[in-house]
């Protein structure tokens, strides 16, 4: 067996330690060294998961002797240390949201693809086991083409605590929850023609939006709705889960509280209860994102290995962030966009 790629983590924040304790179970990778501005928290990161290196300046990646680098920043720093990466030669995954707008998005893509470089970005709601288990169901064909579908996220989860910086954030739950939402939304119903959006700031003092409403057209003319909340307040509260059913010519497929998918098809109901993994180092109310982290993380370095094309590499996310441009350009215009024509526009 070949000895296992090499990886530098930046950024020692929030959500580092689910991709910490994530690398531990991957593999064919290790990460070797880890980087924050901040130097108690990436000495405090090394000591925790017993990381041989810590640094406090990313042009450690020019320096180190890594085989990737895994970005775990805000999105305002990931065109600078994304480009790092690539000058360095570094395949990179990187956290979502890849970057504040879309031009930037494709800056960051326009920087990889003239290094000849490789890049996924970390978009693991696709790689929960409910929807990994989903696909498998739509591809058999029991419920026949899609027709329809609803992905709902609404709970009251205070993600303000550890985040204080979204209170500011302009552009917030589309590109915090969104984002995840419409990338889902593509990897079960397809590509999109045509979108709307009503978007609305429940809480008082913010900055941006904390809920919205899609509406998508498919390129088949499959319609998706999408809701996103941080301000419905539920007992239980139902985070982390997305609900909802995806509808076809022949059946539906209910995806239900408790990661239940309760199947409707030749006349028949049944469910499948979709159990987590079990990990040591997952907690609920997490547990459903936790273990979707090594799922994502696996998919980059078996692909990193077979050189094949990542599920959700730069070019494959351009057409998420184009979506989620959309959907802020709707609720600001209360127009309908066309996708194809914001595509000509924005190139």
């Amino acid at each position: 067996m070949s000895a296992p790629l090499k990886g530098l983590l930046i950024g020692c924040g929030f959500f580092s330690s689910n991709q910490l304790h994530a690398w531990a179970e991957v593999d064919g990778a290790e990460i070797v060294a880890v980087c924050d501005l901040d130097e108690n928290r990436a000495r405090n990161a090394a000591e925790e998961f017993r990381i041989p290196a810590w640094h406090t300046d990313s042009a450690v990646m020019g320096d180190g002797d890594f085989d990737f680098v895994d970005i775990c920043t805000t999105m305002e720093t990931h065109e600078d240390l994304v480009t790092q990466a690539m000058d360095a030669r570094l395949p990179t995954i990187v956290q979502k949201p890849l970057a504040p707008d879309y031009e930037t998005c494709r800056r960051i893509v326009e920087a990889v693809e003239q290094r000849d470089g490789r890049l996924m970005v970390h978009e693991n709601f696709r790689f929960q086991k409910l929807f990994l288990r989903l696909r498998e169901i739509l591809d058999s064909g029991v419920i026949g083409e899609t027709t329809f579908a609803r992905l709902s996220w609404r709970n009251d989860i205070d993600v303000y605590s550890n985040q204080p910086y979204l209170l500011k954030t302009e552009r917030f739950m589309i590109m915090d929850v969104g984002i995840h939402m419409i990338d889902l939304c593509r990897f079960l119903m397809g590509e999109v023609s045509a979108l709307s959006c009503i978007s609305q700031s429940v809480k008082p003092g913010l900055a941006g939006e904390d809920a919205a409403t899609m509406m998508l057209r498919h390129e088949n003319d499959a319609t998706t709705i999408i809701d996103i909340s941080y301000a419905s307040h539920r007992e239980p509260n139902p985070f982390p889960q997305t609900l909802g059913e995806i509808e076809g010519r022949n059946g539906t497929i209910q995806i239900l509280q408790g990661e239940v998918l309760r199947i409707h098809a030749a006349g028949r109901v049944r469910d499948e209860v979709i159990e987590p993994d079990a990990r040591g180092w997952t907690s609920p109310p997490w547990t459903q994102i936790q273990d979707s982290v090594p799922r994502t993380q696996q998919h980059f370095v078996d692909v990193l290995r077979s050189g094949a094309r990542f599920g959700t590499d730069g070019n494959d996310s351009l057409k998420t962030y184009l979506l989620a441009e959309a959907a802020y350009r709707s609720a600001d215009t209360g127009k309908h966009i066309d996708i194809a024509e914001l595509k000509r526009v924005l190139s």
